[in-house]
Order: structure tokens, then sequence, then C-alpha cells
């Protein structure tokens, strides 16, 4: 049977410069091991697979993996997931909205008249690492991280270990150890850190970093769930107004070149 696949970068207007995600958009009789099987041979960050929904208040349901296992939520594949679907004409807005089904539950994504996606967070749960655990990352990472800001295991649906570096050169020059991050990962149920820190000057408040090695991928260029965790993490750490605000994050090599 054939079946329709696009490759969508994602977090870029210039092609060849964002983050790939395949998606599948014809997925119906895939079983669970035959789309690990193309997710693995694609060996993106993320594979999607586009289904029908099973609640009615949702638009289309999605799966997404990794090349070595399954993921409730991500982020860019969700917005790259939304384009496609939206490109190839198998949903249309209403009210300029999509709702998507996923592994978390649904997942509203506002769609601009300039085009423009955007995506509501998932609700997210946090838990502060205890000092072993706190011990155990800076092993991984090779470099302490700030102990007065209390690293945390943020879930919203994809499970990331969030922590702030002194600044952002101490995170472009970390070289994690990835076997020992990916069994760290493994034992927390976490499926990656996500990391960051301050800059100086510029553009950018932050930098962030993205390690997922347990999921097969040591760094992920732009990740959308790792960003929204981070800011997630700042907000419960009294680092952003409780009234809300807009601030800019750099991640990807280009960026930091």
């Amino acid at each position: 049977m054939q079946r329709a696949y696009k490759v969508v970068d994602v977090f870029t207007s210039t092609p060849l410069l964002g983050n790939p995600v395949a998606v599948v958009l014809d997925a119906d009789g895939l079983d669970t091991e035959a789309m690990q099987r193309i997710a693995r041979w694609t060996n993106l960050s993320e594979t999607t697979f586009l289904l029908p929904p099973t609640n009615a208040a949702a638009d289309y349901r999605l799966r997404i993996f990794t090349p070595r296992s399954e993921l409730p939520f991500a982020g860019h594949p969700t917005l790259g997931s939304a384009y496609a679907v939206l490109e190839a004409g198998r949903v249309a807005p209403r009210d300029g909205r999509l709702v998507q089904e996923c592994g978390v539950g649904l997942v509203r994504i506002t769609v601009e008249d300039t085009g423009r996606l955007t995506l509501g967070l998932p609700p997210a749960a946090l838990r502060t690492l205890t000092p072993d655990e706190v011990e155990e990352l800076e092993a991984v990472l090779g470099q302490p991280v700030l102990r007065d800001v209390p690293p945390a295991l943020v879930n919203v649906g994809a499970v990331w270990v969030v922590a702030q570096l002194p600044s952002a050169a101490h995170l472009l020059a970390l070289t994690p150890d990835f076997a020992r991050s990916a069994a760290f990962e493994r034992r927390l149920g976490a499926t990656g850190l996500s990391l960051f820190g301050a800059h100086e000057s510029g553009d950018a408040e932050i930098e962030v970093r993205s390690f997922a090695p347990s999921c097969g991928i040591d760094e992920d260029p732009v990740c959308g769930s790792g960003n929204g965790s981070i800011a997630a993490f700042r907000w419960e750490r009294g680092q952003l107004p409780t009234t809300g605000t807009n601030y800019m994050a750099a991640q990807g090599a280009l960026r930091r070149t």
C-alpha cells in the first residue's frame, strides 16, 4: 500500500535550516511495531503518524515516535504535522484553530491568517530533583548547575530534566556524557535534558540546548516541548512575572555561531 509522506522543516522560514519532522499522512493499518520501524528508518528526531480521531472534539489523532520510542507529546512534531495536514487539505481550521488528539490528550493549535501556527502547551507538572539526582546530572554534564534555582523534572507529556547553567557560554561549552545521560534519563523516566543559560547581551534572553540520547537523539536542534518546559520551570521558579511575559530563547548551532 502506498502512503503519503512528507518532511516538514519546523522553526524556520528558510528551507533546510530548521528541525525536520517526518509526517506519514496515511497511517491507517500501521501497528505500533511498524510505526517504530518507520521512525527508526527515517532517523529523524521524530516521525508522526496521522490517524482518525477517537475524540469528537479533535480534528485528527497523532502518534509521535523517536527512533527508539513513542512520545505522548512533542512540540515541533505537533506544529510540523499540523502544517502538513493543512497543506494536504486533510483538515480545515475551525474558528482559526485545530485540535490534535495525542497521547497527552487534546492539544489546541492556533492558525493565524499569516499561516503561522502556535500551540497551547499541555499543563506542566514539576518535581524538584533530589540532591543525589542533581549530583548525577552534574556528573553527566561535567559542569555544575545553579543550585539556588533547583533543577526539576518537568512533565508536559514529554518529560524533561530542566536546569539552569551559570551562563549561555557555560551551556554552549557542554559536552555531555551521552551514555551516562541515557541511563540517567531512563532511571528518572525522562525524555531527556533541556538546559538553559542566560545571555549577557543580544536579542535572546537565554540559550537552550536539549539532549535525549535515551530516545536516540543525542541533541535536538530546536525543541518545542523542551523550550515550553523551560518556560514553565522559569515561571515556577519566579524568574518570570505571574502576569505573563514574552522572551526570546535561542537554540541551534547556526544561531550560536
